[in-house]
C-alpha cells in the first residue's frame, strides 16, 4: 500500500511536467538515491505533458507517483498517486469539492491502495498555487498546530505537507507542525538550496521535498539527498 511506502520516503524529488529538463539531468536525479520521484505541478499541467515525462522515467528504478492537481492529467500506470487538500483555504473546492468532481466521473476506477490524501497548508503567499487556492498564509504557530492536527486526529491523513512553493520556510513554523503529530507524516517542501537549509528542515520533517532547485542547479538538488539522509530528525530513534 502507498501509505507504507510513503512512511519510509526521507527525500523525494518533484517533477513539474511543464518544465523542461535534459535526459542527462533526468538520469542523475533517479539514479541520486532519492526515495522517490512526484510528478506534479500548478500551470499547464496535462495529461500529454506527464504522461511523456513519465515515459522518460519508467527507464529507471525508481518509484514514481503522481500528485493530482487536474483530474484531465491523471496518467495510468504510476506507482501511487498523491491527492492534496489544502486545509488553510475557505474555498471547499481545494479541501474537497475537486475530489467530488473527480470521483464523480473516476470514482468506479481508483486504485486505493496506491492512493495517499495529503493535508496540505501553504504558506507563501506570492505562490501561484497559494493564489489559485485562495489560501490564509498569515498564520502563527498556533494556526499551523491546530491544522496538524485536524489533519491526523480529525481526516486520519497519513501525510501532512507544509508547503512553501519556491519559498524558504519558517522554521518555527515546521517545528510548530512537527508538535501536533505523531503518526501522520510530516514533509516539507519549499526553496531549499543549501546544505544548512535541507539540514534545518529535515531535523524537522519526516520527508523533505526538493523540486526548483532542480531546474536551476542541478548539481546542486543532487546534494540534498546526502544532506537530507545524514540528518537525524528530532525525536527520532
Amino acid at each position: 500500500m502507498l501509505h507504507k511506502l510513503a512512511a519510509t520516503w526521507r527525500h523525494i524529488f518533484k517533477l513539474d511536467p511543464d518544465r523542461k529538463l535534459s535526459d542527462l539531468a533526468l538520469q542523475k536525479i533517479c539514479e541520486s538515491g532519492t526515495d522517490a520521484i512526484v510528478v506534479g505541478g500548478t500551470d499547464n499541467v496535462t495529461f500529454k505533458n506527464t504522461w511523456e515525462l513519465f515515459q522518460r522515467l519508467k527507464k529507471f528504478p525508481i518509484t514514481c507517483v503522481q500528485e493530482i492537481s487536474t483530474a484531465s492529467a491523471i496518467v495510468p500506470g504510476f506507482d501511487g498517486y498523491l491527492i492534496p487538500s489544502v486545509l488553510n483555504t475557505d474555498n471547499a473546492y481545494w479541501i474537497h469539492g475537486a475530489h467530488h468532481e473527480a470521483l464523480k466521473k473516476y470514482g468506479e476506477f481508483a486504485p486505493w491502495e496506491h492512493i495517499v490524501f495529503q493535508g496540505y497548508v501553504i504558506l507563501n503567499p506570492e505562490a501561484k498555487v497559494s493564489r489559485l487556492t485562495r489560501s490564509r498564509t498569515e498564520l502563527d504557530p498556533e494556526d499551523v498546530t491546530a491544522y496538524a492536527r485536524i489533519a491526523e486526529h480529525l481526516y486520519r491523513m497519513p501525510v501532512f505537507y507544509m508547503e512553501y512553493s519556491g519559498k524558504f520556510g519558517d522554521v518555527e513554523m515546521v517545528k510548530a507542525a512537527r508538535k501536533g503529530l505523531k503518526n501522520t507524516r510530516l514533509f516539507y517542501g519549499g526553496g531549499i538550496r543549501s546544505e544548512e537549509q535541507a539540514k534545518m528542515m529535515a531535523e524537522w520533517a519526516d520527508t523533505v521535498v526538493v523540486g526548483n532547485v532542480i531546474y536551476t542547479h542541478v548539481e546542486m538538488a543532487l546534494r540534498t539527498v546526502r544532506w537530507v539522509k545524514e540528518t537525524k530528525r528530532v525525536g527520532s530513534i
